[in-house]
């Protein structure tokens, strides 16, 4: 039994992705990626889903997968300093979905906000391909100094296996192989496997954690995830390539009569497990009674290459390690070439019949409406060092590196319907825009977290989904020098055969190297150019556009020129740096359209655009073309000049001014009108 479990939990990283780079400190295979961020720091980071869980039981699912990942973090010895959620749900006229979202939500700020790490940055979307299986994301990211990291390998034989944190119980049984099945329609009965979270209990841990590391008595460490003792404790064996035995007998129990089977796999939360140096038990035991935390010595490390478990006086398992790592399986499923959407002709499709009814429909959309009643939940600026959040309109939130003048750009980003149509172009997208968000914040873009949320893998169309879509994420980060350094996969995320649609979120981490030269979308004046910088050649296919106004989902993606996001970023980013742009906005959901009412309603200015002719205005204004960027300036004509330059286009697309959001002769909007719609869509449904 326990080495069918470890097949389930043991995972080998996908290997078509660039894993390495001048920054990257600890790459895929540890709890979380690490990055160098000069100066004797590091950065810390990963994402990973809490899909299943949340769907059963929506407060305690999201809740503890911000736990989960918040120890996957400083189990390697950072202090987290920000959390990012990607949220996906169904359909908003769908009988579940409002409850979903208020608990979702609930436990991610009832947890977040109690342990006190700001929630800065996240994206929402609805779609009724989620109707049975939403999709919970969380991302953690921390700092470090770069010569006190942690990692999980047992040294060697002979030293003293530490159990700390919270009691185990029978919360979270089976909650491994809960996650790793399809949904049908008895999925509500597991409820049980679904973990029950303390945040306080995890602040406490933290505290304990971060000072016995620093106590200098840490040989290794793990936090207990998936499967609970029973990954952890083979996991620390296994990558030292020693053996483990455990007296279940010492473990803190907080029910009567658990079984051997149960306390190891109890998913119970705010625990760890640690091997400590020889004679440092005492050190250990001193921090644990400081913080308020059960702790017990419940095994040691041995030189017999086993797993050897005791209950009771008897023992109840005895199984080599070895194979669980040198031989577990790697899956090479047959797989099928996606159905791929052809290109649309942006001339075969019709402007909007009614021009203000059509960009209301796109702005205030589920997908594109104000999130404020979600981020508001959350307390974006405890331990005060947020610079930007969900409240100050960015592409990026933004933290400082505490005590230092530089900061943490970080995002996440996956456009699902881009990747349903082509997944390999689709992947693309989901890196270059992660890419493109951190340098539209003036960051330089250093690594990515992954977490590849799919249907069935045993399915050879969605295997399809898989292979692609990996190939263009890989193709992206080696073009854009953007290391994969952690992430998560999550299958099997369908209810009665109906996948989700396929959706590789992707979490980036960037540097600045002075916190104050940075750019968002707050600052546009009357008088303003909005500069376009970048071509569009009308790409319309899977946009909100066609979506929300034409009702039509098919067509080609945009596809990603990987050579121009980079000149066209690097040209932006150069800039930025120099001081000569402060107000920056990548283009991507809802093009022109949706960068601009950005800029207007976070500069609470008003927009006259230069779309004029009906025949082609709406390409121009709804079109997803890649590799753009609306910047508000003075001086257009020198910012022109200097994109001619560099090779690339950039032109006035409008005027910053007066108090409607408009474009000449099409439409005009009163921009309270514009914010009511847009800020309104969110908390009306909520109430219903």
């Amino acid at each position: 039994m326990v080495r069918a479990l470890l097949l389930q939990v043991v995972q080998d990283p996908p290997r078509k992705f660039p894993t390495k780079g001048p920054r990257v400190i600890c790459g895929p295979g540890e709890n979380a990626g690490v990055i160098d961020i000069d100066d004797g720091d590091a950065c810390i980071f990963k994402m990973e889903s809490h899909n299943h869980p949340s769907f059963i039981e929506p407060y305690q699912g999201a809740a503890t997968g911000v736990g989960g990942i918040m120890r996957d973090v400083f189990t390697m010895g950072a202090r987290p300093v920000a959390l990012l959620n990607a949220l996906r749900f169904g359909d908003p006229e769908h009988e579940k979905t409002r409850r979903l979202v208020t608990g979702v939500v609930a436990g991610i700020g009832g947890y977040g906000n109690c342990v006190g790490v700001p929630t800065v940055a996240g994206e929402t979307n609805f779609h009724r391909g989620y109707n049975g299986n939403i999709l919970v994301n969380a991302m953690c990211v921390g700092v470090a100094k770069a010569d006190s990291i942690f990692y999980s390998a047992a040294p060697a034989a002979g030293h003293s296996v530490v159990y700390f944190g919270s009691k185990t119980g029978r919360d979270g049984i089976h909650g491994a192989t809960m996650s790793s099945a399809e949904f049908d329609d008895e999925s509500d009965a597991k409820r049980p496997t679904v973990q029950v979270g303390d945040p306080f209990a995890e602040k406490l841990l933290i505290e304990a954690t971060l000072e016995l590391m620093a106590s200098g008595a840490v040989a290794a460490i793990q936090d207990m995830g998936a499967a609970g003792l029973t990954s952890s404790s083979v996991e620390m064996a296994g990558k030292g390539g020693v053996g483990i035995e455990l007296d279940l007998d010492h473990v803190p129990q907080r029910e009567e009569g658990m079984t051997a089977y149960e306390m190891m796999l109890s998913e119970s939360q705010e625990r760890m497990l640690a091997v400590l140096k020889p004679g440092r038990e005492d050190d250990g035991r001193r921090i644990f009674e400081k913080w308020g935390l059960d702790a017990a010595v419940i095994g040691k490390t041995t030189d017999t290459g086993h797993l050897v478990l005791k209950h009771k006086g008897e023992v109840v398992c005895d199984v080599p390690l070895a194979p669980l790592f040198d031989d577990a399986p790697l899956y090479d499923r047959p797989w099928t070439q996606p159905t791929l959407h052809p290109r649309i002709d942006p001339k075969d499709v019709p402007a909007p019949a009614d021009w203000t009814d059509a960009v209301l429909k796109v702005i205030a959309c589920p997908d594109m409406a104000s999130k404020r009643w979600i981020w508001e939940q959350y307390d974006r600026h405890v331990m005060a060092d947020t610079l930007q959040d969900s409240a100050t309109g960015a592409d990026a939130g933004v933290v400082r590196v505490h005590g230092t003048d530089k900061g943490l750009a970080v995002t996440s980003d996956c456009t699902p319907r881009y990747v349903q149509n082509d997944p390999y172009e689709g992947g693309k997208q989901a890196v270059a825009e992660a890419w493109r968000n951190l340098t539209a914040v003036g960051s330089r873009p250093i690594a990515i977290t992954d977490n590849l949320n799919f249907g069935n893998p045993q399915r050879p169309e969605i295997m399809g989904q898989i292979v692609r879509a990996i190939d263009g994420m890989a193709e992206a980060c080696a073009a854009l020098d953007f290391p994969v350094v952690s992430g998560n996969v999550s299958l099997y995320n369908e209810t009665n055969g109906v996948a989700i649609p396929p959706t590789p979120t992707v979490g980036a981490v960037g540097l600045l190297p002075n916190y104050d030269v940075t750019t968002g979308f707050a600052g546009m004046v009357e008088g303003d150019a909005l500069v376009l910088i970048g071509d569009t050649n009308g790409e319309l296919g899977a946009s909100i556009y066609l979506r929300e106004v034409l009702g039509r989902e098919d067509g080609a993606p945009p596809p990603v020129d990987l050579k121009l996001e980079r000149k066209t970023g690097d040209f932006v980013r150069d800039l930025i740096e120099a001081g000569k742009l402060t107000v920056v906005h990548d283009l991507s959901d809802g093009g022109l359209i949706g960068a601009a009412a950005d800029l207007a309603l976070a500069s609470d200015t008003g927009v006259v655009l230069d779309a004029t002719s009906e025949q082609h205005a709406h390409i121009l204004l709804f079109a997803e073309d890649q590799a753009r960027y609306l910047v508000a300036v003075q001086d257009a004509e020198a910012l022109i000049a200097a994109a001619r330059e560099a090779g690339l286009h950039a032109s006035v697309v409008g005027r910053a001014g007066g108090t409607d959001f408009a474009s000449k002769g099409l439409f005009s909007i009163p921009l309270a009108e514009l914010r009511r719609r847009h800020e309104g869509w969110l908390p009306d449904w909520i109430q219903g």
